[in-house]
């Protein structure tokens, strides 16, 4: 990599960096979660895309929380209502659900939380960086180890 691209490349990743844990440290101090932390949203979110429900291994790769902590909050999500554990194809898993109280919670949250970003970011951004942004952010993500990895 020539040495304008390396600090061009450091730069860019320093101002990405700030400005996602600037927005992240905003989402999380919003009234919106509904009593949610929000690890738990995720694991609300990651369930309502998966009718069918989703494994551990799986809710661990897309919520990006420890093999443990996925485990501890599953058991307080259930605990609450809000998730179910369903038998597997695979006799020796089970599959994680949404229930029906976990559903209404999630799209409640949800709705408030989309709300959210997109006041945040469209206060900043026109619909033209709008699409930059999701289609550098879809390339970055396309790039990694982990994700060359998932699409074999």
């Amino acid at each position: 990599m020539q040495l304008d691209n390396f600090r061009l490349a450091n730069d860019a990743w320093n101002v990405f960096y700030r400005a996602q844990a600037t927005l992240a440290h905003e989402f999380a101090e919003a009234d919106v979660w509904g009593g949610l932390l929000g690890s738990e949203y995720a694991v609300l979110y990651a369930l309502s895309t998966e009718p069918e429900g989703l494994r551990l291994s799986e809710l661990h790769d897309d919520v990006l929380i420890t093999q443990p902590g996925i485990s501890r909050l599953i058991t307080r999500l259930e605990t609450r209502g809000l998730v179910q554990r369903r038998p597997d194809d695979d006799g020796r898993a089970r599959r994680i659900c949404l229930t029906a109280e976990g559903s209404a919670l999630q799209k409640r949250v949800g709705t408030a939380h989309a709300r959210h970003i997109a006041t945040a970011l469209g206060r900043a951004l026109t619909t033209e960086q709008l699409e930059s942004l999701r289609d550098i952010s879809q390339a970055l993500l396309a790039a990694t180890p982990h994700e060359q990895e998932s699409q074999k």
